[in-house]
C-alpha cells in the first residue's frame, strides 16, 4: 500500500492497482470514512405488533391441557372452527420461539441408557458366539453362506470347533 500512493497520481488508480497487484476495492475501502461509528438506533415497534397480554394469551392457549400435544397449525384450525382467532400460524410459531418452546410438542418416551453387553468366560465352554456371512458366488445372484461358531475361553483364546 505504501508504494501505491506515489504511483497513483501519475498512473491512475486502475493501472496502479494492476501494476502492484492490489485489489481496487481495498483502496476505496481504505479511503472511505469508517461506517457504523455509532451503534444503530433501535427499531421502533410496529403499530401492528402484538401486545404482551396478547402474546401471553396465545402462549396460554398453546400450553393449555387441551392443545399441549398439538401443532400450531392444528390448533389454529381447531380455534377457527370454534370461531376464535388469536393469530396466524406463523404468529403462534413466533410466540413459541420467544418462549423457547419450539420443537416436538408431543409427549415422547425417554429411552433409558443401556450398557453394552459384555461376554466374559470364567471356564471353558461358557460363552459361544456364532456368525452367518454371505459371500458372492461365481454366478450373478448366487451366494455362499458361511456359518461360523466359536467358543471363547477364559484366557481370551478362541477355539474354532471342527465343522460337523
Amino acid at each position: 500500500m505504501d508504494a501505491f500512493h506515489p504511483l497513483q497520481p501519475s498512473a491512475g488508480i486502475a493501472s496502479a492497482c494492476v501494476t502492484l497487484g492490489i485489489n481496487r476495492a481495498a483502496i476505496y475501502r481504505q479511503r472511505a470514512p469508517a461506517r457504523h461509528t455509532r451503534p444503530p438506533k433501535p427499531r421502533p415497534a410496529c403499530a401492528f405488533a402484538l401486545s404482551q397480554t396478547e402474546r401471553q394469551k396465545i402462549l396460554e392457549t398453546l400450553d393449555s391441557e387441551r392443545f399441549v400435544d398439538a401443532a400450531p397449525a392444528t390448533i389454529y384450525a381447531t380455534l377457527l372452527d370454534e370461531g376464535c382467532y388469536h393469530g396466524s400460524v406463523r404468529t403462534m410459531y413466533r410466540v413459541l420461539a420467544c418462549a423457547n418452546q419450539i420443537g416436538e410438542r408431543r409427549r415422547q418416551r425417554q429411552h433409558p441408557v443401556y450398557s453394552k453387553p459384555e461376554l466374559l468366560a470364567t471356564q471353558s465352554n461358557q460363552v459361544w458366539s456364532w456368525d452367518i456371512s454371505k459371500f458372492k458366488g461365481p454366478i450373478k445372484w448366487s451366494y455362499f453362506h458361511l456359518h461360523a461358531e466359536r467358543a471363547i475361553m477364559p484366557s481370551g483364546v478362541c477355539f474354532h470347533p471342527t465343522p460337523r
